[in-house]
């Protein structure tokens, strides 16, 4: 089986979106396509229209970084889309090992523990690896064993939680881009992407567009169904030496209605049963002898 063409795929996507007249082109006539031509990205970056065509089939996939980082220029990407573009050039051997299982530090567990706010750990897929009460308080779908991304396009509740689904569910196929970066052949992250590919038309449609976002902190609305419209601040802190690992935060403005509604939920849940939030779907179902559940990556 051939390996996927991440590079071709990102160069044609981005070609595809770039208006003529945006980089100085007088359009004459009707084009049957959207976007440039090959031949005019080529001319632009200054290379031959045969390599860039070689590099959208895939029958070149190491240019050199002057080259990718002279595309770049032309179809006017920021820092972020432009080291992603750098890092889908270096050629890697397709794994056949088993992947290892992910470690979630003990320290950062210890912290989930006891920090009073919406806490989890998060894998480069977007799986959650470990999560406090207080995260699947604030969103169900924050538990461990569940992949956020699939929950996202897959799960009416999930999606009745996000007023604005339509930008939410842009901004994670994009940070979803910048994490798996040049792995996106990855065996479970081809997995993930076909089976959502086939799901759901709108994951379809905005992942074509390799919209390439950094995993950075931002504002978040969330209707949650008691405690009505949370506005929140997210962060996200990468931990070191885990694989790529995250550790996501919300927290609202000191004194704010969501500020109360969070210490509301604090008390929920700390009466709630305890239960062990740090053990993921994969681990429940081996210690169980069972298989693993479908809702693993």
């Amino acid at each position: 089986m051939s390996r996927p063409n991440a590079l071709g795929e990102y160069l044609r996507a981005r070609r595809e979106l770039i208006d003529p007249a945006d980089v100085g082109l007088q359009v004459m006539g009707v084009r049957r396509t959207p976007g440039l031509r090959r031949e005019e990205v080529a001319t632009l970056a200054g290379i031959s229209a045969d390599y860039y065509l070689r590099l959208e089939q895939g029958r070149d996939r190491n240019p050199s970084p002057q080259v990718l980082e002279a595309l770049a220029r032309v179809f006017r990407l920021d820092d972020a889309a432009t080291r992603h573009l750098l890092s889908l050039s270096t050629a890697r051997p397709a794994s056949t090992r088993r992947p290892r299982r992910e470690v979630v530090p003990s320290g950062i567990r210890q912290l989930l523990d006891v920090i009073n706010l919406p806490a989890f750990v998060e894998s480069r897929r977007f799986d959650v690896l470990a999560a406090n009460a207080l995260a699947t308080a604030v969103a169900p779908s924050l538990r461990p064993g569940v992949n956020r991304l699939r929950a996202l396009f897959l799960d009416p509740v999930e999606r009745d939680l996000h007023p604005d689904w339509e930008q939410a569910a842009r901004g994670m196929v994009a940070g979803f881009h910048a994490s798996v970066g040049g792995d996106a052949d990855d065996p479970r992250t081809v997995q993930l992407v076909g089976e959502l590919s086939l799901a759901s038309e709108p994951f379809r449609r905005m992942w074509a567009r390799h919209d390439v976002a950094p995993l950075a902190g931002g504002s978040m609305r969330l209707r949650h169904p008691r405690a009505g419209m949370l506005e929140l601040r997210r962060e996200k802190l990468p931990l070191a030496d885990s694989g790529g690992q995250i550790l996501a935060i919300y927290h609202a403005e000191p004194g704010s209605a969501t500020a109360r509604s969070l210490d509301d939920l604090v008390a929920q849940a700390s009466t709630a049963a305890p239960e062990d939030h740090t053990e993921g779907a994969e681990d429940r179902a081996e210690r169980a002898g069972g298989r693993r559940p479908a809702s693993g990556p």
